[in-house]
């Protein structure tokens, strides 16, 4: 596919396929940034995207973007309802929920130093991990998954897993209104059964963090970001349900197209309309593996307060905030209903908007944005009139494939720089560890930089690690 690259901005490029096209794809990025197209398909992506029916405005791409199943990760894109828009289980990918949560612990990072290694082992101890069964919470029931297929967190924190105040602070509180258990198929609910409560691999964490620095003081403030508090983000998803459930619909939708007309330059851009049967039906089941994946964090939050408890005396840890990056949801922009899909792009509400808890309103919604082993995180705010949909970066983005950076360390050089620069590892393997050394990510503060000068969110602090967790 023959591609032109526009400059609009230092932070803005326009992506348009040679010949005609109805909209442009748009990615966000400077030019450091920017994908190199002979080693990387995601531009061309951005571009077939910009062809799926009922697509409004552009195909956006965040600043982290690289290659990945039907849509490029980082990548959102809406559809009309009203005039044939489409939804397509590529534009959610198989991690569906994926996300970020955020808790605080009233603690400065220079009184956890001492105790920092049997924090470590606890949280070791308490969270699941890798690719093996095992969970916090086994359902033993048929009856328990529906449930928590239905209500999510909230299910979760009814079952006494967490407080009820930590629904304040999750998107759509805790739960997907719409989820419909009914339309999981059976593959995919015994792949759930045992697995809520666990971390999973690949690029999944759960990390201790310090605030290093502040960028934003009054929205700090507002979000209980003083510098050396300790945090832990915790990034994981639906695990094999979610996966299974992308698998099914990917083939149920590429054999429905041609009954609505539909063709796409991509397999892996399935679709259906989203009022059709098959439409309704893949966004009742994304959302009931959205609620999976949100009582997922919701346990493993539960395991690092038991841990800090454990190893601390004091297991107050309190959610800042928990938000998806692989989802589509039907939201209202500028009057119309539209289908938004973010695939490794996370939901960035601007202040004012009524999704929001009270006390955050005034600031906008704290925007997670994960970083590689030993590089930071960073927490960001919604900002008004965003361009893409109130979406931002949802991490620093790959730079290599996992084939490629085992080949860059070994597991034990790794842990010893790592060790070295004050961050203490707990892996499950060795192969899992090397896989997502920080060499095969981009710059996260690049990443962070971009999307703040585009106008995407607002840097609000730096985190720096202080401990990882990884399957």
């Amino acid at each position: 596919m023959a591609l032109d690259l526009v400059e609009e901005t230092p932070y803005r490029w326009r992506i348009e396929r040679q010949g005609a096209m109805r909209v442009p794809g748009v990615v966000f990025a400077t030019r450091a940034l920017l994908p190199d197209p002979s080693a990387d398909r995601s531009l061309a992506q951005v571009a077939a995207v910009a062809t799926l029916p009922g697509i409004v405005e552009a195909a956006y791409a965040m600043p982290d973007v690289h290659w990945g199943y039907g849509f490029p990760i980082g990548g959102v894109a809406a559809t009309d309802v009203a005039h044939g828009g489409v939804v397509s289980p590529g534009g959610v990918g198989f991690d569906i929920s994926c996300g970020v949560r955020l808790l605080l612990a009233d603690l400065h990072v220079d009184r956890l130093r001492p105790r920092l290694a049997a924090l470590m082992d606890a949280l070791s101890a308490a969270v699941p991990r890798g690719m093996a069964q095992g969970a916090v919470w086994r359902l033993r029931r048929p009856a328990e998954l529906e449930e928590l297929l239905a209500g999510g967190a909230r299910y979760a924190v009814e079952r006494g897993h967490g407080e009820p105040r930590d629904l304040d602070r999750c998107e759509d509180h805790g739960a997907v209104a719409d989820a419909d258990p009914d339309a999981v198929g059976a593959r995919a609910r015994e792949r759930g059964l045992e697995q809520v409560g666990s971390l999973g691999s690949g690029n999944h964490f759960l990390e201790v963090e310090a605030v290093a620095e502040v960028y934003d003081e009054r929205i700090a403030e507002a979000y209980g970001l003083w510098p050396g508090r300790v945090c832990v983000m915790i990034h994981t998803g639906s695990r094999g349900l979610g996966h299974q459930i992308c698998t099914d619909f990917v083939r149920r939708m590429e054999a429905a197209m041609t009954r609505y007309g539909i063709t796409v330059p991509d397999r892996q851009l399935a679709c259906a309309p989203v009022d059709s049967p098959e439409g309704r039906a893949y966004l009742a089941a994304m959302a009931a593996a959205a609620n999976y994946g949100r009582a997922n964090r919701q346990l493993l939050g539960q395991a690092a307060r038991r841990a800090f408890g454990h190893a601390l005396g004091d297991d107050g840890l309190t959610l800042l905030y928990d938000v998806s990056h692989n989802l589509a949801k039907l939201e209202t922009h500028r009057g119309r209903r539209l289908c938004v899909h973010r695939k490794g792009a996370t939901l960035a509400l601007p202040p004012g908007h009524e999704d929001l808890p009270a006390d955050l309103r005034a600031v906008g919604q704290p925007v997670l944005v994960p970083g590689s082993m030993g590089a930071g995180s960073h927490v960001l705010a919604g900002v008004p009139d965003g361009p893409a949909f109130a979406s931002a970066c949802h991490g620093a983005g790959r730079r290599l494939s996992r084939h490629q950076a085992v080949r860059t360390t070994t597991a034990a050089r790794l842990r010893a720089e790592l060790r070295a620069s004050g961050v203490a590892v707990r892996g499950a393997s060795s192969r899992g560890l090397t896989e997502e050394t920080p060499e095969a990510y981009k710059d996260v503060d690049a990443v962070v930089e971009a999307c703040d000068r585009a106008g995407l969110a607002r840097k609000v602090a730096k985190l720096r690690p202080v401990g990882v967790v990884k399957g």
